[in-house]
């Protein structure tokens, strides 16, 4: 039974050394894969007298993106600057198109009898919102990189854990439950003769 106990415990340590290691190599993997992509972008941040640079980004001022913490703080940017262009209004308190009475106004108008027409008669798109659109995609693609990023750190971290939790397995089964003995602990608790009184 001692025996069976033994091949187990190193069958399960084992198993958990290829996982930990397989975790590892996937976490780095991912890191590599989006950093790499980021990179293929070409992405480089604003000056550092951008406020929202300096807000968010003042460290990578003129760098180029590389990293996904760098692209969660692009997307930060991306989304002031998207409130500058509208007047401080979100898509969703924005309307379709743009108000007759009132052009200049971002919050435009979603009631297309109310629109402003162009020479077809058509109403016109309300360009401040659109541009909201483009921004929620954008920041989205850049927030699911530092997203990516994290989960292969997490991914990591987990295989690192695995890894040391199968060694754990292996030198249990093999020193407890094998009945070995590892020399250095056989010295420190070896026996030690008394002399019998006369």
């Amino acid at each position: 039974m001692k025996k069976l106990f033994e091949f187990g415990g190193v069958i399960a340590g084992a198993v958990l050394i290829i996982f930990g290691v397989a975790a590892i190599y996937m976490g780095f993997d991912g890191r590599s894969t989006v950093r790499d992509s980021l990179k293929q972008e070409q992405i480089t941040f604003g000056a550092a007298d951008d406020p929202a640079v300096a807000k968010y980004a003042s460290q990578w001022a003129e760098e180029s993106l590389l990293t996904g913490d760098q692209a969660r703080a692009f997307a930060q940017i991306m989304h002031e600057h998207a409130l500058e262009s509208s007047g401080g209004l979100t898509y969703a308190q924005m309307g379709r198109f743009v108000s007759a009475d009132d052009p200049a106004n971002p919050a435009g108008t979603s009631d297309a009898a109310a629109a402003l027409k162009d020479d077809e008669g058509n109403p016109v798109a309300n360009s401040a919102r659109n541009t909201w659109v483009t921004e929620t995609a954008l920041s989205t693609a850049l927030n699911v990189s530092y997203m990516a990023e994290q989960v292969a750190l997490f991914g990591i971290v987990v295989g690192i854990a695995l890894l040391l939790s199968g060694i754990g397995f292996v030198i249990l089964a093999l020193g407890a439950l094998g009945g070995r003995e590892w020399a250095p602990f056989a010295k420190r608790q070896g026996v030690r003769e008394t002399a019998s009184p006369a």
